[in-house]
């Protein structure tokens, strides 16, 4: 598992590193990658864990028409949504504050495209391992955990691409 998260760093970091000059020329962005990156990832983990405290409580056998998967996925939603919404204020007054602003609808944009992206990865992947994991006989704490934030970084810098090409910044 470290082996797998580790090449995920490291691809996460080549596709920056092949874009760098473009980045460089809009600082805002630069402000906006790591926090947004990371709300995939965060809450991922939140997902996977109580998938995981369900699967220990023996609440989470099946995964269709389940209340407690259901419950948690819509909570860890609306936790990375309301993330950021707040991230891009944030990061509006912040680049305002430096001089080097960005219109905040566009900010907001390339945030909520990003998100969606990253989130129903995210979530589908973290739902997927927690129940393979548990089916297999693993502790689903010691697999979803670290291959979704890795997966969530990966995930929200491809989603931030994404978003960038679709409104036409980059």
């Amino acid at each position: 598992m470290l082996t797998i998260t580790c090449v995920m760093g490291i691809i996460v970091g080549q596709i920056l590193n092949t874009r760098e000059n473009s980045l460089l020329s809009m600082p805002a962005i630069l402000i906006l990658i790591p926090s947004l990156v990371k709300i995939g990832g965060d809450t991922g983990s939140m997902l996977g864990a109580r998938l995981s405290s369900a699967f220990h409580m023996g609440l989470g056998d099946r995964i269709y028409r389940n209340p407690v998967v259901h419950n948690s996925v819509i909570a860890a939603a609306i936790v990375g949504f309301v993330s950021s919404i707040f991230v891009s204020m944030l990061v509006f007054l912040a680049s305002k504050l430096m001089g080097f602003g960005m219109p905040f609808i566009t900010l907001l944009g390339i945030s909520l495209i990003a998100v969606v992206i990253e989130l129903t990865v995210v979530y589908s992947a973290t739902v997927a391992i927690a129940f393979a994991s548990h089916r297999f006989g693993m502790d689903p704490d010691d697999t979803v955990i670290p291959f979704i934030a890795s997966l969530g970084d990966l995930v929200g810098v491809i989603g931030i691409f994404i978003a960038l090409h679709l409104l036409n910044i980059l």
